[in-house]
């Protein structure tokens, strides 16, 4: 199947010599919803950029729906809505003409019920009257977001769409996400919430210093790159390691009723059994076992600070 985006060796380099995205290869499956990490200054914005035809790439193609966005901008550009980050919405015309013509703008036959639906999914039906400069900032947020679905785009980009909103627009924005991902819509989206990149999406990709470190399925990432741990809780505290346990590189808990042993859940040898044996050996009993899963946050800070 043809991918919905396709990038190939992407680069940016502004003016002033910055190179914000360095030979960045990507393929966004149609239907997908990929959230995009990576510090502030690693590329992301700038990668939607060019992509939703904002700004112009220094090198390399993209394609949208098999359309290149140069050639056929404006075909691509009727498929894609984009959420920016900034607050960049007028301040005297009100919530339903904004949006109203934000569909026009696109070509689109009216269609009030469809935005009807839209501004009710987006807690704004009872603000569609409100001029833009009454809102608060959650409230602008949310009508920038019915601003790009206004024309029934089949993709959506949404950049830092939750920065500096409340608990229950985010909540709301994500139910919508799901909803428009079900009904077909593909999601790309850049975060610091990492915890809701876990939760939503179906790949993860992290960005750092403009170059496209890694993408993969979440759940596969965090097989591959998660390290898990055997939490030991023992009967008796201990004061030190006693000599037998030296090569497990195992930390303890500063009462030292609990060790802790890190495995890589991809080798053959986890090691544990070994340790358990020799934890009998030396006169340790065990009161309680578990074990924990890198989280994706820890993945990621992991592999931006290898780099």
């Amino acid at each position: 199947m043809q991918p919905v985006v396709s990038i190939q060796s992407l680069s940016k380099v502004y003016d002033s010599g910055h190179q914000a995205l360095d030979s960045v290869d990507l393929d966004i499956e149609e239907g997908e919803i990929l959230a995009l990490l990576g510090p502030n200054g690693a590329g992301k914005t700038t990668l939607i950029s060019i992509i939703c035809g904002i700004v112009s790439s220094s090198s390399g193609a993209v394609s949208v729906a098999g359309h290149d966005i140069v050639r056929d901008y404006r075909v691509t550009r009727d498929l894609i809505g984009l959420v920016p980050q900034e607050l960049t919405l007028g301040a005297f015309d009100t919530v339903w003409n904004t949006v109203n013509f934000s569909r026009g703008l696109f070509g689109k036959k009216p269609d009030p019920a469809y935005l009807e639906q839209l501004l009710k999914d987006l807690s704004l039906w009872d603000k569609r009257s409100s001029e833009l400069r009454a809102l608060s900032g959650g409230m602008k947020r949310r009508v920038l977001i019915a601003k790009a679905l206004s024309h029934e785009p089949r993709i959506l980009f949404l950049d830092e769409p939750t920065a500096g909103v409340d608990v229950e627009l985010r909540q709301d924005m994500w139910k919508l996400v799901r909803r428009l991902n079900d009904s077909g819509v593909t999601i790309i989206l850049t975060t610091h919430y990492i915890e809701e990149a876990e939760a939503i999406a179906d790949r993860v990709g992290i960005i750092n210093a403009g170059k496209l470190l890694l993408v993969d399925d979440k759940q596969c990432l965090m097989q591959k790159l998660g390290k898990k741990t055997l939490q030991i809780e023992l009967k008796q505290s201990i004061d030190e390691l006693p000599p037998e346990l030296a090569d497990y590189n195992l930390e303890f808990s500063r009462d030292g009723s609990r060790l802790i042993y890190t495995y890589d859940t991809d080798l053959e040898r986890t090691g544990i059994t070994a340790l358990l044996q020799t934890l009998h050996e030396v006169g340790l009993s065990l009161k309680d076992l578990n074990t924990s899963q890198s989280s994706l946050e820890e993945i990621f800070v992991r592999l931006v600070n290898s780099r």
